[in-house]
């Protein structure tokens, strides 16, 4: 069984904390990712009609199972809105009924937007290496660099939030216990009304990064934001390489572990200053709203 980072010395009692997780319905063995259904598709995106929720794309052949061809798909109304014409893709192909398809978790596959995010990662994966057992960031510390894809399919460096407070956390979409990741959103909309009904939303900015990148594309990450009427005009969900996921869990003393059909976590939000420094953090997700309100309104 193999974690995904080494614990902060505040977490005592890790393998506890980690029980409280979204815990698997039945023993399995440890994987590095959560299963997504459906069969690995790629193409390129020839229209989109959002009147008739589909997308004509011409996808490459999938071996032992569909020569290439120009056909049309169901998609979610996310992934809609996220799709440009022309745009390649690589997505899960689902088979609904006779002759009925539907392509689910689309990423876009762009070479520029593809070189950022990788060389982030690689970088992150460096830096991550190089500090080692001190890799976990503690407060007072600055936030490590890094690029990943938001909930409408565009590339974010964090960078581009220096100036501003940051509050962030960890979650994914699937997450079944309603005191885990659910919570946490919910407090992080609290903060986010209270920072706005105080007149300084245009000077904060949250984020949720999700644990299960393959699965949580950008239009799973919307999906799950507009179905919750969560306001993503300063919220941004992220997702990306699992590679730099499973670094910054590190760097940010959580605990992801796949075991089954779950993912059994710790949660910690963090608040970044608009210098990029970590001033505050709160871990589980029963975190009074007032300790970041406070602070971010100073």
């Amino acid at each position: 069984m193999r974690l995904l980072r080494v614990l902060p010395p505040l977490f005592a009692t890790s393998l506890v904390l980690l029980g409280l997780g979204c815990r698997p319905r039945v023993d399995a063995e440890d994987s590095s990712a959560l299963e997504v259904p459906g069969r690995a598709l790629t193409g390129q995106i020839v229209s989109v009609d959002v009147e008739r929720g589909t997308l004509l794309v011409g996808h490459d052949e999938i071996p032992d199972y569909m020569s290439p061809m120009t056909m049309e798909f169901q998609a979610s109304a996310a992934d809609l809105a996220n799709a440009e014409p022309g745009q390649r893709i690589r997505a899960r192909l689902i088979e609904e009924g006779e002759d009925v398809f539907r392509l689910a978790h689309i990423w876009p596959v762009d070479d520029v937007a593809a070189s950022q995010v990788g060389g982030s990662a690689a970088a992150l994966r460096e830096d991550t290496t190089i500090r080692g057992r001190s890799a976990f960031r503690s407060v007072g510390e600055n936030l490590p660099s890094f690029a990943l894809y938001d909930q409408t399919g565009k590339v974010v460096d964090i960078s581009r939030y220096r100036g501003k407070y940051i509050l962030l956390n960890f979650i994914y979409t699937r997450c079944p216990i309603a005191t885990m990741c659910p919570a946490a959103v919910n407090l992080m909309e609290a903060v986010q009304h209270d920072v706005r009904k105080a007149g300084h939303g245009d000077q904060f900015e949250l984020i949720s990064i999700t644990f299960d990148p393959e699965y949580d594309t950008p239009g799973v990450l919307r999906e799950f934001a507009e179905i919750r009427g969560i306001d993503t005009s300063n919220y941004s969900f992220m997702t990306g390489p699992e590679s730099a996921i499973k670094d910054l869990l590190k760097q940010f003393g959580v605990l992801a572990q796949v075991q089954g059909p779950m993912i059994k976590h710790t949660l910690a939000t963090l608040l970044i200053d608009p210098q990029g420094r970590i001033i505050d953090r709160a871990d589980g997700s029963q975190w009074d709203v007032e300790q970041f309100v406070r602070k971010i309104l100073k």
